[in-house]
């Protein structure tokens, strides 16, 4: 055989080959785009949920400005329907109305009640989760109700940022519960500031603009949203949730991690609305003029993640 019929042989084998691996990565795509995944169903549990009127406490722990707490207080209150453009804050809530009323229950109204400042620490800026209940003990001691409680970005919690944005707890004597939340700007905006921040792992996508231009608590409403969703629907773990003993479950909110508006995929949050003045992103407005970016909610009605845009 002459060196050009070798070479002629060869750059035929070499294009088989490459047909070959071509015909296997169309089928993989094929088989990938075909491949739907089997849907979700959270299961009621016949236990008690938050309904009808659901006094809601905060405590600051650690320094908060003024209009950080303004912030938080308007999201609570943009809960109930108010006269605000739409999409907003009380429609996100509608969804969670869906599972009271699945469960033959009231709807749940949100009462912002008191609020205490604990700027010096009290009990130390080192805590372990039990200690979050110790606190949340404090602003309710009374059966019934809801208390935030939410800690400054030089205050450190068990399991932040390394398995944990915030948690939700109950005392089932009382019949109340807390929710626990942080300001994760200095210590793991990444985590649990994202789409406002580059996340640690996956795509480095530009950061989104804030809606209320601090990283720290747009990404704290992120997080009390999602889980003020999972408590209320879930309170003393009888409630809505997927999964079994021993694992965390997901609930209203958590079935849809990273989901922000149609379209959103792994390191996308979704099509979202922009402030044409600040670039902001955001998909809900709420009191006081207020823009918002709230995650997804699982609806029972559609077995599907739900966003207002």
């Amino acid at each position: 055989m002459g060196f050009s019929q070798f070479v002629e042989r060869a750059a035929l084998l070499l294009l088989l080959v490459h047909l070959s691996f071509t015909d296997l990565c169309l089928c993989a795509r094929k088989l990938n785009s075909l491949y739907q995944p089997p849907p979700l169903s959270l299961t009621y549990h016949n236990g008690a949920l938050l309904e009808g009127d659901l006094p809601v406490s905060v405590l600051w722990y650690g320094e908060f400005s003024p209009a950080q707490k303004s912030v938080v207080s308007d999201f609570l209150l943009s809960l109930n329907p108010q006269k605000e453009q739409k999409p907003s804050v009380s429609q996100w809530w509608n969804t969670i109305q869906i599972y009271m009323k699945k469960a033959g229950m009231k709807e749940t109204r949100v009462v912002l009640s008191k609020q205490i400042s604990d700027e010096n620490c009290s009990i130390g800026k080192i805590l372990k989760k039990p200690r979050i209940s110790e606190l949340a003990a404090r602003v309710n001691s009374k059966p019934g109700g809801l208390t935030l409680v939410l800690t400054a970005k030089d205050v450190a919690v068990e399991g932040f940022c390394m398995s944990s944005c915030g948690f939700h707890g109950s005392d089932t004597k009382l019949k109340s519960a807390f929710i626990w939340v942080g300001n994760s700007v200095t210590q793991c905006p990444g985590q649990c500031a994202w789409p406002f921040h580059q996340p640690i792992y996956g795509p480095q996508t530009a950061p989104l603009g804030t809606p209320n231009g601090d990283v720290g608590l747009d990404g704290m409403i992120v997080n009390i949203a999602s889980l003020l969703a999972g408590t209320v629907t879930n309170p003393f773990g009888n409630g809505y949730f997927l999964g079994s003993a021993g694992a965390p479950p997901l609930e209203a909110a958590s079935a849809c991690p990273g989901v922000y508006g149609k379209g959103a995929y792994p390191g996308y949050a979704g099509e979202l609305l922009v402030d044409s003045v600040s670039g902001a992103s955001y998909n809900a407005h709420g009191a006081s003029g207020r823009k918002y970016l709230l995650p997804a909610v699982f609806d029972p009605s559609t077995s599907q993640c739900s966003t207002v845009v």
